[in-house]
């Protein structure tokens, strides 16, 4: 029997390491962005066709390459950084495998022309699937040029498993941010199809967040600056107001390298405890420094994760610095440097007794009086909603039963046994602004009043036959986004125009908004669109996503009366009322539960 263990040509073996390293064409920018880093370039340009299948290219005027050099570069764990195997651990460039331009030139036709300041002439080399098809002299100027074209030309199934481009797009804008935040001294410009999404001048972290993110970033966050033996860190954190829903604006990095690290990204949202909501995620920009020496980042081929010595020490330290920038910025905006007039401490003498405080209150106060006043902001009541009893059969709550003839029997559905619906005009009261209680025959219902509405906002927002109302703006606001995320907005520009927005293209990233629905403020838009394109982005990642299901569910989310916002009578009754209009009105689009009962019998117990 002859022997079955063979040794893999290298082509084969440059393929499987290309899976490692090269999964999409945002791992080949980010490649070649660093080893143009790694150069010493001060201008560094990429350019971007059809989002990477066609074109990844990077040119930089860092220092060349001879024509030796040109040729070996393409060779398997070829590289000018390590030496010897100590070196691993005194790593201060971005690469150091020697593994991305043979991963990549293994996948894609690969053109390279390079030239350094002594030479009069570069040199022109292109490489097809590892293969070096020619190599000749060229004019051209001091730097590297490498245009990658037709990635995973000779791998099919992995370029059918590519996203579409407003995706592909996204991840490597990404990769554009990670890279340029901590360079911040270079300038960069990024082109896709012809078109310029960014023109970064060099300038510091400050100036370069203001530049990917727009001016209005300026006032978003608090420098971090903390310096001993073992860390030093700098940066920024974000304001506690402008806490968001998803993870988006979180960037950790190490000796200016991109990481993943969860248990140092957890000290810094730890910081944050009892200052931001529950599920809500504070952004950050900081750069850690730390001995090379005590880390490891050859642990992964992306070198995204890396492991630490002291990583219980790095954690306290980081934790106790955010909480210091933080404690130290908000509590500067909150002192009053100028007491009042009012506040006179001049005859406060030795034996003074200051007078006892008093308490008024009204002895004839009901909370379970109904009031008439309306609200001057918050949740209001639906001005075309129709009265229970004219709801069609379908959609009527006490439908949901089939009464018996002692009419007492409900039949269940699924696992859920509804309850008796609330009568009409019967007392609903607000507990902690947080719940809505009201009596039934059989005992008490407590309803979640924001998901209440929430349940409300995305049936109606789903329905493309009912219209929403809309108001319009006294002052139209402007909103504004990243290039990626701009042209993403503009894909839903239809669809939010269908459910009361009127918003139209102002200037490169910048929209302006004329009108919204009801009930949402002109503070709340950049938030809710920010929100609303990184739910959006998530959704496009999963392989069977509906549009505008995501769009409605991100949109009633957001616009949904907030827990802790009090409500006036008219409005409990009128968000009770719309509730059991509602088709499913006992779950959350969001899939949580909107009401509970409590019986005669439970609350007997309870007493």
């Amino acid at each position: 029997m002859s022997d079955l263990i063979n040794i893999l040509p290298d082509s084969v073996a440059n393929q499987i390491a290309a899976g490692e390293v090269v999964d999409r064409p945002a791992s080949a920018v980010k490649e070649l962005l660093e080893n143009a880093i790694d150069a010493g370039a001060t201008l560094i340009q990429l350019i971007v066709k059809d989002a990477g299948r066609t074109l990844v290219q990077v040119i930089d005027d860092g220092c060349g390459m001879s024509d030796g050099d040109a040729r070996l570069c393409f060779e398997r764990h070829a590289t000018s950084k390590v030496r010897v195997a100590d070196d691993l651990f005194k790593l201060h460039t971005m690469g150091f495998r020697g593994e991305a331009l043979a991963s990549i030139a293994a996948i894609s036709q690969v053109e390279l022309k390079t030239r350094r300041q002594e030479n009069d002439l570069g040199t022109f080399v292109i490489n097809e699937g590892c293969l070096i098809k020619s190599q000749t002299p060229e004019a051209c100027p001091v730097g590297t040029s490498i245009a990658v074209k037709n990635l995973f030309f000779n791998v099919p199934a992995r370029r059918n498993f590519l996203k579409k481009d407003s995706i592909e797009l996204s991840h490597i804008e990404e990769v554009f941010r990670r890279v340029t935040l901590t360079n911040c001294d270079k300038a960069f410009v990024f082109y896709h199809n012809g078109k310029m999404l960014y023109d970064l001048r060099p300038g510091n972290l400050a100036q370069r967040i203001c530049q990917l993110y727009g001016d209005a970033y300026r006032e978003r966050f608090f420098p971090v600056n903390e310096d001993n033996e073992l860390l030093s860190v700098s940066g920024y954190v974000g304001k506690p107001e402008y806490a968001r829903k998803s993870r988006g604006e979180q960037y950790l990095f190490v000796n200016n390298r991109f990481i993943k690290h969860p248990a140092l990204s957890s000290a810094i949202e730890k910081a944050y405890t009892d200052i931001i909501p529950d599920r809500y995620y504070p952004s950050y920009f900081i750069n850690l420094t730390v001995d090379p020496s005590r880390i490891d980042v050859n642990i992964h081929p992306t070198k995204t994760e890396v492991k630490f010595v002291d990583e219980q020490i790095l954690y306290s330290l980081l934790r106790a610095a955010t909480k210091k920038a933080i404690g130290q910025f908000t509590l500067a905006t909150q002192l009053e440097f100028n007491p009042s007039p009012d506040l006179d401490f001049s005859e406060a003498k030795k034996g003074y007794i200051p007078p006892q405080p008093t308490v008024s209150f009204n002895p004839d106060y009901n909370p379970f009086t109904p009031t008439t006043n309306t609200s001057s902001g918050g949740f209001r009541p639906s001005s075309h909603r129709e009265p229970v009893d004219d709801v069609p059969a379908s959609n009527r709550w006490d439908n949901f039963f089939d009464t018996s003839s002692d009419g007492q029997k409900p039949a269940t559905i699924g696992s859920f046994v509804p309850p008796v619906a609330p009568s009409a005009g019967g007392v609903c009261m607000q507990i902690l602004n947080h719940w809505i209680v009201t009596a039934m025959p059989s005992g008490l219902m407590v309803i979640d009043q924001h998901r209440a509405h929430e349940r409300i906002l995305y049936e109606r927002l789903m329905d493309r036959q009912q219209s929403v109302s809309a108001q319009q703006l006294l002052f139209p606001a402007n909103v504004t986004f990243s290039s990626a995320d701009a042209d993403m907005f503009n894909e839903l520009l239809p669809d939010l125009q269908q459910r009361g927005f009127e918003v139209s293209p102002l200037g490169k990233n910048v929209f302006v908004v004329s009108a919204t629905p009801a009930d949402i403020k002109e503070r709340q838009l950049q938030p809710l669109f920010d929100q609303l394109i990184a739910e959006y982005k998530n959704s496009m990642l999963q392989k069977f996503s509906d549009r505008d299901r995501t769009l409605c569910l991100s949109l009633a989310r957001q616009m949904a009366v907030p827990v802790g916002q009090p409500l006036q009578q008219e409005e409990i009754q009128a968000l009770v009322a719309d509730l059991f209009c509602c088709k499913v009105p006992e779950i959350s689009p969001s899939s949580e539960r909107i009401l509970t009962t409590l019986t005669s019998d439970q609350l007997s117990k309870l007493l």
